[in-house]
């Protein structure tokens, strides 16, 4: 069984998905989408075995960050 999907796509495992994980185990980014910052915190996920996207990230450039 794969860990993360960069092991998954090694071992031609096509339809991989990452365990459930709950949006607390892993924190959201304000990053700008495309930045280097953005794709280093991506690469994290991958190499952690979490899923790329959390329902809070930072969607769009422009995008404010919520009040405090």
């Amino acid at each position: 069984m794969a860990k993360s999907v960069l092991d998954a796509i090694q071992d031609g495992e096509w339809d991989y998905e990452p365990e459930f994980q709950k949006n607390k185990d892993f924190d959201a980014t304000r990053a700008v989408p495309g930045s280097d910052e953005k794709l280093k915190i991506l690469a994290e996920r991958i190499r952690r075995g979490l899923p790329l996207w959390h329902p809070d990230d930072r969607h769009i450039y422009d995008e404010q960050p919520p009040a405090a």
